[in-house]
């Protein structure tokens, strides 16, 4: 079980960067007033939101555990 949420939460990720750079390429060469940079930063914090929840749930749930010293 955990290498699938681990899986998961890399994926997730991914798909954050993915926005955080698409809304980047966007602020810089969009000419107009686009409010495509606008969605792409929702989109990321709509992510990350859903990647910390998914982070509580599965430390809850006891499938991922801290690392031991």
């Amino acid at each position: 079980m955990t290498i699938i949420i681990k899986a998961i939460l890399i994926i997730l990720l991914g798909f954050i960067f993915f926005s955080l750079g698409s809304a980047l390429y966007f602020l810089v060469h969009d000419k107009k007033s686009s409010n495509r940079s606008v969605k792409a930063l929702t989109w990321r914090i709509l992510l990350s939101l859903l990647l910390f929840l998914i982070l509580m749930l599965a430390y809850a749930m006891g499938w991922i555990t801290p690392h031991q010293p």
